[in-house]
């Protein structure tokens, strides 16, 4: 059986990658000239490693002058020295490069992530990145090495005799062009033993969790042959990947060490025809020295590591980097069981004074903003629920506040319906779609308490959440709208660049808050997403939300100033849960009396 060709869940073909990276390489010429700048300081000291070796024999030791073959040594000492100068150099301007990929690539994640609550983002920030990022920079490095390493080399057998070039290019070059022949065959080879290991990886993982139920029913026979077909894909892929490794081992051999062995043989005749001994030493310096190094990390660079990066960069790179579709708002299917428990009733929807601009939200769905029926989750299967049966229903333009003691499961509750987590019992519905779902998915968008920021503009970062580029009048109209306006007039405008590490706790949160208020998704969760603000930018921002054209918010306070101005309030406590207004709670929820400072307050007036 052949292994499955998978090449990455949204993959793209290796001209889509290719397309991507001349793209960007253009953007980031600046910073290729300064990487060739630096770099030629290494061509320079490869040049000298054989000249100067050769020039010492012949105009020093072997014409009796010690001095000038002792300086000749120096000017190469020298050479090395200026080499690791620039090499040192160099590593600076990789990361200039390498740097913008991965903060582009961690961008396309979340993207997909936040959009169709994939499951894989998880892996695709944790590993996926990570690697895509080490590799490039070890390619970059790699094939500068190489190019500079052998036009030094190849300019310096030149400049010692026309000769020694005509015998070492021939099988340099085929060598190269040997290995540049395996890269394609390579890779593919490489993708299908990926994705035999994938398949196995995920057949495994669901055998080992049901071998009770396998015994149970009788299955074993069955659930081995299909394991055993799995085993046997990637054995082949294993295989065919081992015999196109032989090719890169004649390619090394071709190029690298095949010119040695041609300068030896042709020893004699090159003396002959006027080649000096010293020109001869420094030649099989520049091969053995320079080459032959230079060659075997491009080979093993490039072979394993580039083959890797482009079926990385498959995984990370959807085909169509566009906003999630407009979800299809379906109503409850009949039997859906109605909400008993901590029931947000319904409450007339607050008038809307739409900011400029901001008329690219989602049509509000007929079906309420978000409904939990029976809902409970624990984490692990003998553990205390976090939720039990819990029943709520957010209508749309609703504004409900989740208090509770620390631990008690607020966070929970929000990854629950962000689809972060799944419940062992119950359905979580999010404008009429299940979760997880893409549709779902994106009708919320989640703020948690840690705001991720990424270098770029301040643009770029408000509108990670948007399919195209948002106006600047809609981008100046939400940081207005969420506090954010000193800020932005701060970081330079809309265009102005951002460095994550320069920003307070607080600013992040407030770049993340107008992010979020910029996306189309009707449904705000924000979880603790403002204890980093003080009250008044606290309350500004959450007023935003609530009064967001279409939007519906859910916040988990962390003050109960939050739950005095939310229209309900949900207070988790166990079985003892309850949901209604301010003054309501006062009245019958013990805990929420003590949250609120054991006497009853004037709630803020309600957003409208």
């Amino acid at each position: 059986m052949s292994a499955r060709r998978a090449p990455g869940r949204d993959g793209e073909s290796s001209p889509a990658v290719r397309d991507r990276a001349v793209r960007f390489l253009r953007t980031r010429w600046r910073v290729l000239v300064r990487l060739g700048v630096w770099s030629v300081l290494e061509a320079g000291q490869t040049f000298l490693a054989g000249y100067a070796l050769a020039r010492a024999m012949d105009a020093g030791f072997l014409a009796g002058n010690t001095r000038v073959g002792l300086l000749w040594l120096g000017a190469a000492g020298l050479a090395v020295g200026a080499g690791a100068f620039g090499t040192g150099r160099v590593y600076g301007v990789v990361a200039a490069l390498v740097e913008p990929v991965r903060d582009r690539l961690v961008s396309a994640v979340v993207g997909r992530g936040v959009r169709e609550a994939d499951s894989g983002t998880l892996s695709g920030l944790t590993q996926q990145v990570e690697i895509a990022r080490d590799t490039l920079a070890g390619l970059v490095l790699v094939s500068r090495s190489f190019l500079f390493t052998a036009a030094g080399a190849l300019i310096g057998l030149f400049s010692l005799a026309p000769l020694l070039l005509a015998v070492v290019l021939p099988a340099l070059v085929a060598g190269v062009g040997l290995f540049a022949a395996t890269l394609r065959p390579l890779a593919r080879r490489q993708e299908a033993f990926l994705a035999a290991d994938e398949a196995l990886a995920e057949d495994l993982g669901a055998v080992c969790q049901g071998l009770r139920d396998v015994t149970a029913a009788g299955a074993e026979a069955r659930v081995a042959a299909g394991t055993g077909e799995r085993i046997d894909a990637e054995r082949w892929a294993a295989r065919a990947l081992a015999r196109w490794s032989v090719a890169r081992v004649a390619a090394l051999a071709v190029g690298g060490e095949l010119p040695v062995v041609l300068l030896l043989a042709t020893a004699p005749w090159l003396l002959g025809h006027g080649v000096t001994p010293g020109a001869l030493v420094g030649a099989l310096a520049y091969v053995t020295q320079s080459l032959l190094p230079a060659l075997q990390n491009l080979v093993h660079g490039l072979g394993t590591s580039g083959s890797r990066l482009t079926v990385v960069l498959r995984r990370l790179l959807p085909a169509a980097e566009s906003g999630a579709p407009r979800p299809d708002v379906r109503p409850d299917p009949p039997g859906t069981p109605s909400p008993t428990r901590a029931h947000d009733e319904p409450d007339a929807a607050p008038e809307r004074h739409d900011s400029p601009g901001l008329h690219t939200r989602l049509t509000p769905p007929a079906a309420p903003a978000l409904t939990l029926a029976s809902v409970t989750f624990a984490y692990g299967p003998a553990s205390e629920p976090v939720l039990d049966g819990l029943d709520l229903v957010v209508p749309v333009g609703g504004h409900l506040a989740v208090v509770g003691p620390s631990g008690i499961g607020k966070s929970t509750l929000t990854g629950l319906v962000a689809g972060l987590l799944e419940p062992r019992e119950g359905v979580i519905r999010v404008c009429g779609d299940s979760v997880p779902s893409p549709q779902a998915a994106a009708s919320r968008v989640l703020i948690p308490q840690e705001a991720y920021v990424h270098s770029g503009t301040v643009a770029e970062n408000l509108g990670l959440l948007r399919r195209d580029p948002v106006p600047e009048a809609e981008l100046l109209a939400a940081a207005e709208a969420v506090g954010m306006t000193p800020l932005l007039r701060a970081l330079g405008g809309p265009g102005g660049r951002v460095d994550p590490t320069a920003l307070s706790a607080g600013e992040r949160q407030l770049i993340a808050l107008a992010r979020a208020y910029l996306s189309p998704a009707p449904l705000a969760l924000l979880d603790e997403a403002t204890c980093h603000l003080d009250p008044e930018a606290e309350a500004r921002a959450e007023r935003a939300f609530a009064a967001r054209p279409g939007g519906t918010l859910v916040v988990v306070a962390h003050r109960v100033s939050s739950a005095r101005r939310a229209a309900r309030v949900l207070v988790m406590d166990g079985p003892r849960t309850a949901c209604g207004s301010h003054d309501e709670l006062l009245r019958t929820s013990p805990l929420y009396r003590d949250l609120a400072g054991g006497r009853p307050a004037r709630p803020a007036a309600p957003v409208r």
